[in-house]
């Protein structure tokens, strides 16, 4: 117990961008030595100076306990289009929920209209094969290629991702990502984890919904979910339907697989 706060207190600094002092360093040795090197080698990453990650987010707790381990977990981005990663962050400043500043070889920003996040240089694809009619569509006027992601830049140019453009759901005019309610959610007490859809709707075009896993053995009321969230979210970003499954349909990259639960829960016509 001694050993893993000593390390927190370590992961705490850095994710504050404090220096770690000259006495909590010399802990940090003696608890690697006495548990933590053990602990690493245990789950396997004993050898490991650092640990990539990305695909989907990763939570900011598993960040901060990779790094009281002392193992850095670093987030980064890119698409198949990017051909790899076109953003990271650096070890020596870690933003848990952001995927760092733009790589060197890459030119980024977003679209002043839809945040849309748009990225341009020499390991961005020159187009789909067979396809110069999307030219137009993916690509902007100066050569950007337009990701499909929404996103935003922090005071340090780091960049965070807000959700996806297809994903935003519009419900009386008013613009409702997705993101931002699964993490209300995901902080309620037995939710493990949450996906949330746009449905249509007849009066306001679409209607946010909730689709919820309980973590094991936990029993969860969508009524009762629906009025915490009240408490945190705009009234117009609160679900109107929370659906209670045992899990969410994912692709082999193990990304929740949002068009499934579109159809899963959007009503027939007729219906």
């Amino acid at each position: 117990a001694w050993a893993i706060a000593v390390g927190y207190r370590v992961a705490d600094a850095v994710l504050a961008g404090r220096p770690v002092g000259a006495a909590l360093k010399l802990q940090f040795l003696l608890a690697r030595l006495l548990a933590l090197d053990n602990t690493r080698k245990l789950i396997g990453i004993h050898r490991a100076r650092y640990c990539v990650t990305g695909a989907a987010p990763i939570s900011p707790d598993l960040v901060r306990w990779y790094l009281a381990l002392g193992v850095p977990m670093l987030e980064v981005w890119g698409m198949t289009e990017t051909c790899g990663a076109s953003t990271g962050v650096p070890a020596d400043r870690i933003k848990p929920g952001s995927i760092g500043p733009a790589a060197e070889y890459n030119e980024m920003r977003l679209d002043p209209v839809t945040s849309e996040i748009l990225v341009r240089g020499p390991n961005v694809f020159a187009g789909y094969w067979r396809r110069p009619d999307l030219a137009a569509t993916e690509f902007a006027a100066d050569g950007f290629f337009r990701t499909g992601d929404v996103g935003r830049f922090d005071a340090d140019r780091y960049l965070h991702i807000v959700g996806r453009s297809k994903d935003l759901i519009i419900t009386g005019g008013l613009n409702v990502y997705p993101v931002e309610v699964e993490a209300v959610l995901d902080e309620m007490p037995g939710v493990l984890e949450t996906a949330v859809i746009g449905a249509p709707d007849a009066d306001f075009g679409e209607a946010v919904v909730a689709v919820v896993v309980p973590q094991p053995g936990a029993s969860l009321d969508p009524v009762a979910l629906r009025s915490a969230a009240r408490e945190h979210l705009a009234g117009f970003k609160v679900p109107k339907q929370v659906h209670v499954v045992e899990a969410l349909p994912r692709n082999a990259m193990g990304k929740v697989e949002k068009a499934t639960l579109r159809r899963m829960f959007t009503p027939e016509e007729g219906s």
